[in-house]
């Protein structure tokens, strides 16, 4: 792909930012870029309301030329992209900019956000690289987890949110449930914390699956983190009801996803987590685990395959 058909994935380096700009991105193009800007006073207090004159006010001087298509994912980067279309790009923006979509080419945005336009798609969940080749990747580069016995329990911890309490009480709830189902069922535990996950969680585990057959990742000190084999490994999934993108990673997979105590979540993602159940992706955690049939959420091919067709990229 040449410079002047290039395409960038524009965050403002904020984990869950990145991960979504960057997978469209590179869904598009493999190959794209991800630029990371950091605005100044008084433009990030507004963003992406008030466009600056010079991209210094950005934060950074971006690459030139101007990319044939920008892709953003923030506020931040929302500014970004409008200053970039204001220069001769095509842009996407994902996540509600708060702002009439108008001002970007296309803006893609949660279903659960009730953002409406004719320029916007609708998604169920967030963005994300996970389909059949990243799945295969990680396979590969955790290969060793395939010794582990079966069903493997990939377990993926959050913690408390705006719209939801994850805390060492929830956990508590949620291990035994789990250590019902590892007793009758047998088989490993695959777990994963994130940064959000609460300190008294973290201490639990330092010890509590000691005896159980599997791998625990309570933060760096164990090294890095296994997440992506624990997707690919995975006979089944557990997750905390917490936040969107980890939940709508864990279903992009082909393992059925329990969620623990979805009624406990409140706000715009339940409805999130309500749209799932009612299609049958995921269910709500109980002691049992009962296996079901899946079909894998794979969102970000579905929006990438719409901007090819609206936007002739």
């Amino acid at each position: 792909m040449t410079d002047s058909s290039q395409i960038w994935a524009v965050s403002d380096g904020r984990a869950g930012n990145l991960r979504q700009a960057e997978a469209l991105a590179q869904a598009l193009d493999p190959a794209a870029p991800c630029v990371e800007v950091a605005p100044r006073a008084p433009w990030r207090w507004l963003a992406p309301r008030w466009l600056p004159a010079h991209e210094d006010a950005l934060g950074m001087r971006l690459p030139a030329p101007v990319p044939r298509l920008a892709i953003g994912c923030g506020r931040q980067a929302a500014l970004a992209t409008r200053w970039l279309r204001a220069r001769g790009a095509r842009v996407v923006q994902i996540l509600d900019p708060r702002i009439d979509p108008a001002h970007w080419d296309l803006v893609v945005a949660p279903e659960h956000d009730g953002l409406r336009g004719a320029n916007v798609i609708a998604t169920l969940g967030g963005l994300n690289p996970v389909d059949a080749l990243w799945l295969a990747r990680a396979r590969a580069a955790f290969a060793a987890f395939a010794e582990l016995p079966g069903p493997r329990t990939a377990v993926l911890l959050g913690g408390s949110s705006a719209h939801a309490r994850f805390d060492r009480g929830a956990f508590e709830v949620l291990a035994s449930r789990l250590e019902a189902a590892l007793a009758a069922d047998g088989g490993s535990v695959l777990l994963t914390v994130s940064r959000r996950t609460d300190a008294g969680v973290r201490a639990l585990l330092r010890h509590r699956y000691h005896d159980t057959p599997g791998v625990v990742w309570r933060g760096e000190e164990d090294g890095a983190n296994p997440y992506p084999g624990f997707l690919a490994w995975a006979d089944r999934i557990v997750c905390s009801p917490d936040s969107v993108n980890m939940i709508s990673e864990a279903c992009a997979t082909d393992a059925p996803v329990y969620v623990f105590d979805p009624g406990r979540v409140r706000g715009r993602p339940r409805r999130f987590l309500d749209a799932l159940l009612q299609r049958g992706r995921i269910r709500a955690m109980d002691a049992r685990l009962a296996p079901f049939d899946v079909q894998p959420l794979r969102e970000t091919a579905r929006v990438a395959a719409q901007i090819r067709e609206r936007l002739d990229i």
